[in-house]
């Protein structure tokens, strides 16, 4: 199941912000959440403990069910080159996941929404499943009924955007649409996690 609870509990219990909105949060309370949070040292859970964690912390920065990202990593296993690579460009080239990118939601959970409500299309056509993997080339925009909303309205203006646009897609923010240009590569993903951990997770 997907979480559905407090989002900046996650960042808490993961150790880093994993979204703008717990940066400042995060910052004012850097230990895990519940009573005992602050004696709490993440260090101490073992090897298996910190494998586990590193694996949570890629299910709840795109948002995904334990279910999904099994499925993601059998793919990634399937194809040619380094699994853990893989699995992140599979997460990375998610709808909702390059909404989010392209500064045209503030947050992955947001992005989820404003697939699943019908407000994005691809090519042209409108697509509300926030898992469709975008392939390079493809355009996705906002659909014109939905632009006068005040989030579209606010992503228009670039208040979501990232300082840096990644470099695999091509954003035109005032006509709310863009284009993943490339597939993307590890070193362009900015991704607190270290996806060796998570290869050696489903490994064992």
């Amino acid at each position: 199941m997907r979480y559905t609870g407090p989002k900046v509990r996650l960042s808490r219990r993961a150790g880093v912000p994993l979204t703008r909105k717990a940066v400042k949060y995060f910052e004012a309370r850097p230990y895990p959440p519940g009573e005992h949070g602050r004696k709490t040292n993440r260090r101490n859970g073992g090897d298996y403990g910190m494998r586990l964690l590193e694996k949570q912390k890629l299910r709840w920065y795109y948002d995904v069910s334990e279910k999904q990202l099994r499925r993601y990593w059998d793919l990634a296993v399937r194809r040619p080159g380094r699994s853990g690579e893989e699995l992140l460009v599979i997460l990375e080239t998610r709808l909702a996941s390059l909404v989010l990118r392209a500064g045209l939601a503030p947050s992955i959970y947001a992005a989820r929404q404003y697939v699943n409500h019908g407000h994005i299309t691809v090519d042209g056509r409108k697509v509300d499943v926030p898992s469709y993997l975008v392939k390079p080339g493809q355009v996705v925009a906002v659909r014109a009924r939905s632009r006068a909303m005040q989030p579209f309205v606010a992503a228009s203006e670039g208040v979501y955007a990232d300082d840096r646009i990644a470099p695999y897609l091509s954003v035109d923010h005032k006509e709310l649409r863009f284009t993943l240009v490339e597939r993307p590569v590890r070193e362009h993903i900015v991704l607190p996690v270290d996806e060796q951990l998570v290869v050696e997770h489903y490994s064992r």
